[in-house]
Order: C-alpha cells, then structure tokens, then sequence
C-alpha cells in the first residue's frame, strides 16, 4: 500500500520555526519527484518547494530564504524546515510525490502561525 505521511505542523509564534516531515512506503522513494504544497483557508493549493531526485531545488517566491527542502532517500523521507515564519504561512502543507505517470499526496499537517 502507498502511503505518503506528514507529520511535524503545530502552533507557532511569528519568527518561530517547524520542520514538517514526509514518510513514504510503499514506493520507490528515491525516484520521486518531491513537492510540498499549501493550502490556506479559501485559497488554491499552491506549491512552496520541490526537490528533483537529483537534488535540484526550487521555491515560491514568497518563501525563498525562509523554507528549506531536503531529502533522505535512506529514510524515505523528505523535509521541509520553515524559519521566520509569517502570519501568512498558515495553512495545511502536503507532501507530493510525482512520478511520470504517478502522482501521490499526504493528507495534509496544519500549520498555525500565531501570537
């Protein structure tokens, strides 16, 4: 069975920091395309960062500098460490995990950005 796991989402302060992870099973991780995602409340889903199985990175304008990408094939997992967060980063964050042919997603971690 496939599954993709997030965990790590919380209540945080402004400026505070989380780090969200992503558990697969069931697949060839390592061959995956990696993407975090975001949701906030009426709002479309909206891509924050992905990392190719190369290593290669990209990020939403919004949380260059802030947001970090990473990968441990090993582990089958992938991580997303957010610093400085903002008010605005509040939303529900899902791992994706793209494949030609394939795509699979999380269900989803809150993430609350409050004082």
């Amino acid at each position: 069975q496939v599954q993709f796991v997030e965990s790590g989402g919380g209540l945080v302060q402004p400026g505070g920091s989380l780090r969200l992870s992503c558990i697969a099973s069931g697949v060839i991780f390592s061959i995956y395309h990696m993407n975090w995602y975001r949701q906030a409340p009426g709002k479309q889903r909206e891509l924050v960062a992905s990392m190719n199985r190369g290593g290669s990175t990209n990020y939403a304008g919004d949380v260059k500098g802030r947001f970090s990408i990473s990968r441990d094939n090993a582990k089958n997992a992938v991580y997303l460490q957010m610093n400085s967060l903002k008010l605005e980063d509040t939303a529900v964050y899902y791992c994706n995990a793209v494949l030609t042919g394939s795509e699979h997603w999380g269900q989803g971690t809150q993430v609350t950005v409050s004082s």
